[in-house]
C-alpha cells in the first residue's frame, strides 16, 4: 500500500494539466501513487501520455461535464494509499510536494484525520504569490491537537487542496464531503476530524483563472454563499469556540461578497436579505460586535437594513475620497518642502570630508558599510562618517555614532553634499547623483538566488518591484564590491550598467581572519556557551513564497537529539526582525538560545563550531572559516523554482546536504559533518566562492576609493593556502 495517493481531478482547463503532470512525473516518488480523475477526452489523452503502459500515473476516464465532486469519488475509489491529496487540473504542486507531503503523513499517528498545508497563490499574471495562511500555521506548530483546541486554523483559506485527508476519514464521511462547492469541503473536513496536524510548508499552488475566461456567477451561485455556510454551522452545535470563528467567517464573506458588486440590483437585494436571516438566526449567544465601521456594518446587516447599507456605503466612499485628497494635499506640501530643502543643498559645493553610510534600510551601523567605516576611521581619519538610521533604530547605536534620520532637514542636506555614499542596499529614489559624488554598492551576500532584473521571471520574488525605478538606482553606483568572480559575473547581468567592480573581497569577512581566541572566548561567555559544548548556527533564509517565518526544523526534537553537549543557536532571517519570534516557547535550558536580535552576526559565525543553513548567503561568508557547513534543503525544488537560483547547490553544496530532518540529524549526531568527505567538499567551494576574502578586503576599499590609489598599490589578495583563518571554539577554548 502507498503511503500517499495524489488524486488528480478534473478538465484540463487552459492545458494546466499538463504542467502539472510534467512536475509529478519530473520527480517520482516510490511510495506515492498519482490517480488521474481525467473529465473529457483532452484530459484523457493528457493524462494518457504520462501513463506508457500503465506506469505510475492510473488514469480513470470520465465523461465530459463531470462535476469535481464525482471526479474526486471517482479517483479516490481507485486510490490505494493511506492518505489523499486532492489536486484539482487547473492547480499545481511545488517541485518535490509528494515526497515532502508523504514524509509528514508517514510520522503522523493514527488518530489524525487532516494534515493542513501552506500554499502559493497565482494568477493569469502572477505567480508563486505567498498565501496569508503561513502565520496561522506556524503558531499551530507541528503537534497534532483537536480542531476545538485551534479553532482559528478554521481561518485558513478553504481550499480542498491544502487538506491532505486520511483515506479511511475521507471514506468513513464521503457523502458530506462529495459536493461541488469546495470550500464546504475544505471547512467540513476540519469540523468532521477528531484530530488535525499542521506541516507549515508550501505544498500546493491555487492558480485562480483570469474571471473573464469563466462563465459569470449565476444568482443561485451567490446565495449558496450563505447556505453554505449554514450548513456548517450546523457541524458547530456543541462547540462554542468554533461556531464563533465560523460566525465571524460567514459575516465577514457575505459583506466582502455584498461590498464588491457585480450583482444586479434584484439578486443584491435577495443576497443581502438572506444574509441578514443567517446572521441574526445564527448569531452566537452573548456575541459582540467589533466597534467602528466593521460593527456598523454588522448592525445594519442584522437589521436588514438594505437602503440603509447603501447610503453607508456612499457616505464611507465620500469620507474616503476626502480623506485621501487631504492626505495627498499634505504629501504634496511636504515633498515640495523637502523639495526646496533639498535643491537647495544640492547648490552648495560637494563636502570631499563627508561621507554618509546605511545598511539593510537603515537598521544600523552593521555589514560591509561598518567595516569599512570603521577602516576609514583609521586610514582617513580627516572623512567625517555620518550614518543613516531610522528613528527606532538610533537607540542601539554605538555612542558617538553621528547620524540623521531618513526625512529629516540635516538628512536631505548630508544626502545633498556628501563626497561618498556608501550602502548595502540602495538609497531611496530621490537622490540624486551627483556628477563629482562616489556612490558605492557594497552588497550583502554571495548571490545564490536570482536578482535584479534576473527576478522579472519570478514574480514572488520580485514582489511587484519596480525594474524602471531599479536601474535608474543602479545607475547611481561608481563602484560594486564583489568578494569573488562568480559574485563580480551576476552582479554585472543583474545590474547591468557602467560601474566599476571591486573585485577586493567583502571587508564584513575581514574579521574572520583577524579575530583571535580571545575575541572567540568573549563572544561564547556573552551567549553562555560553556568551554567544551558544540555550538550549532542554525541560520535559514526567507522565503518568498511563505508570509513569515516557520522553522522548517522541530527544533525541541533535535535539540533533545543532540543531547546536552550541544546548543543550538537560531537565527531567523532579518527580514522578520519585527515579528514575534516563533522560537519564544523553545528555549530549553540553555540547549535553544535564540540570536535573530543577535548583532553583528560575524561574531554567531566566530562563536559556531558548524554552520546549519539551507538557501542563506551566511554559507559564502561563513566558509571563510574553513569549519564544517550542512545544508538543510527540504524544499530545495519549490526554493528553486519560485526564486530561481544560479546554480544548483544540491551539485555544489559546501557540505553534506539533508533534505529531512531525520537526515540531518544523523549527519549531526554522527562524524558525517566534519568527516574528510565534507572537508573535500568544502575546500571546493572555499576556494570558488571565498576567492578575494583574506582579511585586507575593507583596506582595499578605502585605499581604492576615499583615497584614490590605484589599483596596482593595493595590498594583493592573498591566496587561499597561505590564509590563516581565525581559531576555532575548540582551539580557542583549550
Amino acid at each position: 500500500m502507498a503511503e500517499l495517493s495524489v488524486v488528480v481531478h478534473g478538465p484540463n482547463v487552459q492545458d494546466h494539466l499538463t504542467e502539472l503532470l510534467d512536475s509529478l512525473a519530473a520527480h517520482p516518488l516510490p511510495d506515492a501513487e498519482v490517480i488521474v480523475a481525467a473529465v473529457g477526452d483532452w484530459a484523457r489523452e493528457t493524462a494518457g501520455r504520462h501513463a506508457p503502459g500503465g506506469g505510475a500515473v492510473d488514469v480513470v476516464p470520465l465523461p465530459d461535464g463531470t462535476g469535481d465532486a464525482a471526479a474526486r469519488a471517482a479517483g479516490a475509489a481507485r486510490a490505494s494509499g493511506r492518505w489523499l491529496h486532492f489536486v484539482h487540473a487547473k492547480d499545481g504542486l511545488p517541485a518535490g510536494t509528494p515526497r515532502m507531503v508523504a514524509e509528514r503523513v508517514a510520522e503522523l499517528p493514527g488518530e489524525v484525520d487532516v494534515l493542513l498545508v501552506d500554499h502559493v497563490r497565482s494568477t493569469w499574471h502572477t505567480s508563486g504569490l505567498p498565501s496569508p495562511d503561513g502565520p496561522l500555521l506556524a503558531r499551530a506548530g507541528r503537534a497534532d491537537v483537536p480542531l476545538d483546541d485551534c479553532s482559528p486554523l478554521l481561518r485558513l483559506t478553504p481550499l480542498l487542496g491544502t487538506r491532505v485527508l486520511r483515506t479511511d476519514f475521507w471514506r468513513a464521511h464521503e457523502a458530506r464531503l462529495t459536493t461541488d462547492d469546495e470550500p464546504y469541503a475544505a471547512l467540513a473536513a476540519l469540523l468532521l476530524a477528531d484530530r488535525v496536524a499542521c506541516l507549515p510548508h508550501v505544498a500546493y499552488e491555487d492558480r485562480r483563472l483570469r474571471p473573464a475566461s469563466l462563465p459569470p456567477a449565476t444568482p443561485e451561485q451567490r446565495y449558496g454563499l450563505v447556505e453554505r455556510y449554514e450548513s456548517l454551522l450546523d457541524l458547530t452545535r456543541d462547540r462554542r469556540t468554533a461556531h464563533t470563528v465560523l460566525y465571524d467567517l460567514m459575516v465577514r464573506d457575505c459583506l466582502r461578497t455584498f461590498a464588491r458588486g457585480g450583482m444586479e440590483e434584484e439578486v443584491a437585494r435577495e443576497f443581502f436579505r438572506r444574509a441578514s436571516l443567517a446572521a441574526l438566526r445564527r448569531r452566537p449567544e452573548g456575541h459582540r460586535r467589533p466597534g467602528g465601521l466593521e460593527g456598523v456594518r454588522r448592525s445594519l446587516l442584522e437589521e436588514g437594513a438594505y437602503a440603509k447599507y447603501r447610503a453607508f456605503q456612499a457616505v464611507n466612499r465620500t469620507r474616503r475620497t476626502a480623506k485621501s485628497a487631504v492626505r495627498a494635499r499634505k504629501r504634496q506640501v511636504g515633498a515640495k518642502l523637502r523639495d526646496h530643502q533639498y535643491r537647495r543643498a544640492l547648490g552648495r559645493p560637494v563636502n570631499p570630508h563627508l561621507a554618509v553610510f546605511a545598511a539593510y534600510w537603515n537598521r544600523g551601523v552593521a555589514c560591509n558599510p561598518a567595516a569599512i567605516a570603521a577602516k576609514l576611521a583609521e586610514l582617513a581619519p580627516q572623512i567625517h562618517a555620518v550614518w543613516v538610521v531610522t528613528e527606532e533604530n538610533a537607540a542601539l547605536l554605538p555612542t558617538g555614532t553621528d547620524h540623521v534620520v531618513p526625512g529629516s532637514r540635516r538628512y536631505w542636506e548630508v544626502l545633498a553634499s556628501a563626497k561618498y555614499l556608501v550602502n548595502n542596499v540602495n538609497f531611496e529614489n530621490a537622490v540624486v547623483k551627483r556628477p563629482d559624488a562616489i556612490h558605492v554598492q557594497t552588497h550583502h551576500g554571495t548571490p545564490l538566488k536570482r536578482m535584479g532584473i534576473d527576478q522579472m521571471a519570478f514574480p514572488a520574488a520580485a514582489q511587484g518591484l519596480d525594474f524602471k525605478a531599479l536601474l535608474e538606482r543602479i545607475d547611481r553606483w561608481d563602484f560594486s564590491v564583489s568578494a569573488n568572480s562568480h559574485t563580480t559575473r551576476m552582479w554585472e547581468r543583474a545590474y547591468p550598467s557602467r560601474y566599476v567592480s571591486l573585485d577586493h573581497g567583502y571587508p564584513r569577512n575581514d574579521v574572520y581572519y583577524t579575530a583571535g581566541a580571545g575575541d572567540i572566548r568573549t563572544v561564547r561567555d556573552r551567549l553562555g556557551i560553556a568551554p567544551g559544548r558544540r555550538a550549532v548556527l542554525y541560520a535559514p533564509t526567507h522565503r518568498d513564497y511563505e508570509a513569515g517565518w516557520t522553522p522548517r526544523l522541530d527544533l525541541a526534537a533535535l535539540a533533545d537529539r543532540l543531547g546536552d553537549d550541544t546548543v543550538l543557536l537560531v537565527r531567523g532571517h532579518y527580514f522578520y526582525g519585527g515579528a514575534a519570534s516563533p522560537l519564544t516557547n523553545l528555549r530549553r535550558t540553555g540547549r535553544i538560545i535564540d540570536v535573530s536580535s543577535y548583532d553583528p552576526v560575524e561574531e554567531l559565525c566566530l562563536a559556531a563550531d558548524v554552520l546549519v543553513t539551507d538557501y542563506s548567503s551566511i554559507m559564502f561568508d561563513y566558509a571563510n572559516l574553513d569549519r564544517p557547513i550542512v545544508i538543510h534543503a527540504d524544499d530545495w525544488e519549490t526554493y528553486r523554482t519560485t526564486r530561481g537560483v544560479y546554480f544548483d547547490l544540491m551539485d555544489q553544496a559546501p557540505g553534506p546536504v539533508a533534505r529531512t530532518q531525520q537526515e540531518l540529524t544523523e549527519i549531526l549526531t554522527t562524524d558525517a559533518w566534519r568527516d574528510e568527505s565534507a572537508a573535500k567538499t568544502r575546500a571546493v567551494f572555499r576556494r570558488r566562492f571565498c576567492e578575494y576574502d583574506d582579511g585586507r578586503a575593507a583596506e582595499r576599499v578605502v585605499r581604492r576609493v576615499f583615497l584614490g590609489q590605484d589599483e596596482r598599490a593595493l595590498p594583493p589578495v592573498l591566496p587561499i593556502e597561505e590564509r590563516t583563518p581565525a581559531p576555532t571554539p575548540q582551539e580557542a577554548t583549550a
